[in-house]
């Protein structure tokens, strides 16, 4: 039981022993626990070594316990330590060599899998696997993990992984869809929303990429989907940077503590922009105060700010920086 702790079954035997008595000799603990007493001396040397055991008496020579949690416990950090560093190092000594064997191979640079069942493995086994980050594109109408399906995700978010989902405006419609983006984000999942995105994908600490060649039939239907791996190439920074480039626009997806999500509207613009609210914009742009622009227009400071907050929900803007940014970007002046 206590082998984690870098004690033999006969370390223990007598540890456990002097654990349950105030003090025991060497003569004692030999009789209770059948060991040899000369063996049982080395054994509490060496047990007086580790911390474990102290002396009690001279005449005749005894030895008691040290509290466990005084004296294991540390212990017991000390391998944990030890083991997430090997871990790591295991880990880091993996990706040098598939790094190394993806050079002189190109098949290890693309793995091709099929099957709805295949591809929800793959994706535990990744998600269990991440140590920094997952990056998804989430479309509507699923090919093999259903929306709620995935609670590997909630163990690599206590665990201390990054989680960065991109949800298509699509995907909300669906039965249980908003439920389950509420539990992410309460979770500690970063979510935004698009109006639409171009593939399904998921990428794991930026070194590898799953994504579908041949969707299937959407819902988890019979239709076989067929998948690609993506390891460490020019096309896996591509994906990447795709990611990034959706995430920039997304609108970043908030859980009231009602239950209520807001952003899942996406970045689209549905009513037209009135000439005033185009000027009022052109002037925001261009660093125009409230006051300023409240006098150009004629109105008050708190209508402007009123249609200010208006058009931030419009846009998806969290903040009148990203109005702005939004505005120029997407061409609203």
């Amino acid at each position: 039981m206590l082998e984690a702790a870098g004690l033999s079954g006969d370390e223990e035997a007598v540890y456990r022993l002097l654990v349950a008595v105030e003090s025991a000799t060497p003569d004692d603990a030999a009789g209770r626990t059948g060991l040899n007493a000369d063996y049982v001396e080395r054994v509490l040397s060496a047990l007086e070594r580790k911390g474990l055991v102290s002396r009690v008496g001279r005449e005749p020579l005894a030895f008691a316990a040290s509290p466990p949690d005084v004296a294991l416990l540390p212990r017991l950090k000390r391998q944990t330590d030890a083991l997430d560093q090997a871990r790591a190092a295991m880990s880091d000594l993996a990706d040098i060599y598939r790094g190394a064997r993806r050079r002189r191979d190109a098949g290890q640079l693309i793995e091709v899998i099929t099957g709805a069942e295949t591809l929800r493995r793959h994706l535990r086994q990744l998600q269990g696997g991440a140590r920094h980050e997952m990056l998804w594109f989430c479309k509507a109408q699923y090919v093999a993990m259903p929306s709620g399906s995935n609670t590997d995700e909630y163990r690599a978010l206590a665990r201390g992984v990054r989680y960065r989902v991109l949800y298509e405006r699509a995907f909300f419609e669906e039965p249980g869809a908003v439920a389950n983006v509420v539990r992410g984000v309460r979770a500690g999942e970063a979510a935004r929303a698009v109006p639409q995105l171009p593939l399904r994908m998921a990428v794991v600490d930026r070194s590898l990429a799953i994504c579908p060649l041949v969707s299937g039939g959407p819902h988890g239907s019979e239709e076989e989907v067929t998948v690609a791996i993506l390891r460490g190439s020019s096309l896996l920074d591509a994906l990447i940077a795709l990611f990034e480039r959706y995430w920039e626009d997304g609108v970043p997806l908030r859980v009231s503590a009602s239950g209520e999500v807001t952003g899942t509207e996406g970045v689209g613009v549905d009513e037209p922009l009135t000439a005033g609210d185009q000027h009022l914009l052109s002037l925001l742009v261009a660093g125009v105060s409230d006051k300023a622009i409240a006098s150009q227009l004629q109105l008050s400071r708190r209508t402007v700010q009123r249609r200010v907050q208006h058009l931030m929900s419009l846009t998806g803007a969290a903040n009148r920086m990203q109005l702005a940014w939004q505005a120029a970007r997407r061409g609203l002046i």
